[in-house]
């Protein structure tokens, strides 16, 4: 009886056994390349075909695991989605040497999962299994200031990265070897570091790291103290700045005055001008009648016809055609000739 129970933990101990470590969760950033180890060792009592397989498993219990990569009997046999499939391989040439850890070559967030690596070899059999997350490094961030930098005051400084898988810590610090300011308090999470009383002790450069599990990034931002400006130069300032805008606008609105008042003085002697260089108007009106025979009968003059008195005795008689037989001439009436040239 003692000697059987010595044959069962012999064989227990020298069965199949895969040596990588049990369940492991490993972070990956985007793009890196990964090895999920999946070293075994053998038995004498192993006698069967080596049979490798890895799969993702279901996170639902009542679905199948998902296999994508074997090897059997000196084959390698991919399975399932190629795009899936693609840059997934066997570490080792040769996974009968011991060693079945998968290599990922460029990991994208559809690597993440749970890979569980079997290896068997009848009778033996073992299985481990490895979570894998793949998460985005953080974007370099953005420092600024909100508030003013004067002496006395607040003032609080804020980093923020764009990108990044969640969870983000942010942590200020002094680029310089001086220790934070005591009255300085930082939020990990929202990136702000509030300052509640400002003084020239904390001036100087300040530096913001934001990082998750896989990267870290980080930015600069120079802080300030300003001295309070003078108050009572600020009131001789704006009364100053006051009365040079109302000089200003007095010799404005005067040009504006002068130069309309030239205009208009300048108008009134150019009418004068006109007027006095306008002729006369005539006395009276030509008649257009008058005008029209001076115009048509420049030369034209008056006649006088000479008419021989006649005796009054001799009225009545009747003068023969030879004359008077007392040797009086008779007289002749003149004949005046018309000429249409100078008819009115």
């Amino acid at each position: 009886m003692m000697f059987c129970c010595c044959i069962f933990e012999l064989r227990q101990t020298e069965e199949l056994k895969v040596t990588s470590l049990g369940w492991k969760t490993i972070q990956k950033a985007e793009g890196e390349s990964v090895i999920l180890g999946c070293s075994y060792s053998l038995s004498p009592l192993d006698t069967g075909d080596l049979d490798i397989e890895w799969s993702v498993v279901s996170p639902d219990s009542t679905k199948k695991d998902r296999m994508f990569l074997s090897y059997t009997s000196g084959i390698k046999y991919h399975h399932g989605d190629p795009a899936f499939a693609e840059g997934l391989s066997f570490a080792a040439g040769d996974p009968s040497d011991g060693d079945a850890s998968l290599s990922i070559a460029r990991l994208t967030p559809a690597h993440s999962a749970t890979y569980q690596c079997k290896v068997k070899k009848s009778p033996g059999v073992d299985t481990r299994k490895t979570s894998l997350v793949v998460m985005a490094k953080p974007s370099v961030p953005k420092c600024w200031l909100e508030g003013g930098e004067l002496v006395g005051g607040a003032v609080s400084l804020h980093c923020m990265a764009a990108e990044g898988s969640t969870p983000l810590e942010y942590k200020w610090k002094r680029e310089s070897k001086d220790l934070m300011p005591a009255a300085a308090t930082q939020n990990s999470v929202t990136g702000e570091l509030k300052i509640s009383h400002h003084s020239q002790s904390f001036a100087g450069v300040y530096l913001c790291e934001v990082n998750n599990a896989v990267g870290a990034e980080c930015c600069r931002i120079n802080l300030k103290a300003n001295k309070p400006p003078n108050r009572a130069g600020v009131v001789v300032g704006n009364v100053v700045g006051s009365l040079l805008l109302v000089f200003i606008v007095l010799v404005f609105v005067v040009l504006l005055y002068w130069k309309l008042r030239s205009r208009r003085r300048y108008e009134k002697e150019f009418s004068n001008e006109i007027r006095e260089d306008a002729p006369p108007p005539d006395s009276r009106p030509v008649s257009r009648r008058t005008g029209r025979i001076a115009t048509r009968n420049p030369q034209a003059t008056s006649c006088q016809v000479q008419v021989s008195e006649v005796n009054s005795s001799n009225v009545g008689r009747t003068h023969s055609p030879s004359g008077d037989s007392r040797g009086q001439t008779p007289v002749k009436n003149a004949h005046v000739e018309y000429d249409s040239r100078y008819a009115v």
